[in-house]
C-alpha cells in the first residue's frame, strides 16, 4: 500500500512537471531572438554592421533550424525526447551567454548556439506533446503556443527599457533571458532522469522517417510553416524600423512589435483548439491569410496612427493564428509520435531554410532601395503564398 502511494505520488509529481516542463521549454523559444528586433540598430552602430550583416543576428538561429531539425528527430529517437530538449536548453544558455559579448565573432557564434538550442527544442515538443497527450494535441499546443507568444512579446517591449531606460545597454538585455533558461534546465533534469520512453523502450515504430520527405502533404506543410517563419523573423527585425520610418521613436516601435504579439495571444489559443475541433482547416487558413495580407498592405498605405495601429492588430493575430496552425499541423497530420517528429524535423528542416532567407533578403532591398516599399511588398506577396499552401496543408489526411 504504501509503494502504490509512493508510486502514485511520484506519477502525479511527473505530470505536474511535465507541463510546467512544457510551459517553461515554451518560454525559452523566442526570447533569444525577439529580443535582438528592438536592438538591431543600437547592435548595428555599436559593434559596426551593415543592415544585411545585422539581420544574420536573426536569420543565423534560423539557419541553426534548417540544419538541426532532421537531425534532432533522430537523436530524439535514440536518446529520449526528454535529454535532447535539456542538451538543447543547456545550448541555449552557452549561446545567450557567449552572445552576450561585445565581440563580433562572438556576437555570431552565441548566436548561432542559440539557434541550435533552440532548433532542437522546436522540433522534439510537437512529439512530445504528441505522445503525452494523444487526445489533447489541439489543446495542449495552444499552451504552449500561447506560452512562447507571452515571453516572445515580453522580449519585444522590454529589450530597449532594459538598454536604454535603465542604462544597463544591448548586452545585459539579451543576457537576462538566460533566467528561464537555468530555471528551465532545472527541471528538464528531473523529466530527462525520469523518462517514461527510456532507451530501448520507446514504443515509436520506425519506417516513417523516409517516407515523410515523399509525401506531398509534408511539403505543403513544410512551405508553409517555412512561409509564415518567413513574415514573422522579418517582422521580428524589422518592424520596428518600419515603423521608426514612419515617425515613431525607437522605444514605442520596440513596444509596437510587443503589441504585435500580444495582440495575437488570443488566435495562439483559439485557432489550434478550433483546429482540433474541424476535419479540414481551410476556412482558417484563408482567415488567417486574409488578415496578413491586409494588415501588410496597411504598412504600405499610410503612417497614421489608426492605419498602423488597425495594421499590427491584423498583423498580430495573422502571425500568432498561422504559426499556431503550423504547430497543430505537425501533430494532426501525424499519425503517431515518431511521424509527429519526423513531420517535424523536415518541415522545419525546410521551413527554416526560406525564414532564414527573410530578415538578410528584407535588409538587403531596403538597402538597395532605400525605402521599405518594395520590402513590404514582399512581404504581401510571401503572405499570399503562405495562404495558397495551407489550403494543401489543412486537408482532411495524414501524411
Amino acid at each position: 500500500m504504501e509503494f502504490n502511494q509512493h508510486d502514485l505520488k511520484n506519477n502525479q509529481l511527473y505530470k505536474f512537471l511535465l507541463l510546467t516542463g512544457i510551459i517553461l521549454v515554451a518560454f525559452n523559444l523566442r526570447p533569444a531572438i525577439t529580443s535582438v528586433g528592438p536592438l538591431m540598430s543600437t547592435i548595428r552602430d555599436d559593434v559596426g554592421l551593415s543592415n544585411w550583416s545585422v539581420g544574420l543576428l536573426t536569420s543565423l538561429p534560423l539557419i541553426a533550424f534548417a540544419i538541426m531539425s532532421p537531425i534532432a528527430a533522430r537523436l530524439g529517437n535514440r536518446f529520449t525526447n526528454e535529454r535532447v530538449i535539456l542538451c538543447g536548453l543547456i545550448f541555449l544558455l552557452i549561446g545567450i551567454a557567449v552572445r552576450s559579448v561585445s565581440i563580433i565573432l562572438l556576437i555570431f557564434i552565441g548566436t548561432l548556439l542559440v539557434g541550435i538550442g533552440i532548433s532542437v527544442i522546436n522540433v522534439l515538443l510537437p512529439g512530445v506533446v504528441k505522445d503525452k497527450y494523444p487526445l489533447k494535441v489541439g489543446l495542449m499546443t495552444s499552451v504552449y503556443s500561447t506560452a512562447m507568444g507571452i515571453f516572445a512579446a515580453t522580449a519585444s517591449g522590454v529589450s530597449v527599457p532594459i538598454a536604454d531606460g535603465l542604462g544597463l545597454g544591448w548586452k545585459i538585455a539579451l543576457l537576462v533571458w538566460a533566467i528561464p533558461a537555468v530555471v528551465g534546465i532545472i527541471v528538464w533534469i528531473y523529466l530527462a532522469n525520469n523518462s517514461r520512453n527510456a532507451r530501448g523502450k520507446t514504443p515509436f515504430i520506425t519506417d516513417t522517417d523516409t517516407n515523410i520527405w515523399k509525401s506531398p502533404l509534408a511539403w505543403q506543410i513544410a512551405a508553409y510553416m517555412g512561409l509564415q517563419s518567413f513574415l514573422f523573423y522579418v517582422t521580428i527585425s524589422w518592424l520596428p524600423e518600419i515603423l521608426h520610418s514612419n515617425g515613431m521613436s525607437m522605444e514605442t516601435a520596440g513596444w509596437m512589435l510587443s503589441l504585435t504579439q500580444f495582440i495575437g495571444l488570443p488566435a495562439s489559443f483559439i485557432v489550434p483548439v478550433l483546429a482540433g475541433k474541424f476535419a479540414s482547416q481551410r476556412l482558417i487558413v484563408a482567415t488567417m491569410g486574409l488578415m496578413s495580407i491586409v494588415g501588410y498592405g496597411g504598412l504600405l498605405l499610410g503612417s497614421t496612427h489608426l492605419t498602423l495601429i488597425i495594421s499590427i492588430t491584423l498583423i498580430g493575430l495573422a502571425l500568432s493564428g498561422t504559426f499556431a496552425l503550423a504547430l497543430a499541423f505537425l501533430g494532426m497530420r501525424a499519425k503517431d509520435a515518431k511521424q509527429a517528429a519526423s513531420l517535424s524535423g523536415m518541415a522545419q528542416a525546410l521551413g527554416y531554410v526560406l525564414a532564414a532567407v527573410g530578415p538578410i533578403f528584407i535588409g538587403y532591398l531596403f538597402d538597395l532601395t532605400h525605402a521599405w516599399t518594395v520590402p513590404i511588398v514582399t512581404l504581401i506577396i510571401v503572405a499570399v503564398l503562405v495562404t495558397f499552401f495551407g489550403f494543401g496543408a489543412g486537408r482532411d489526411k495524414y501524411v
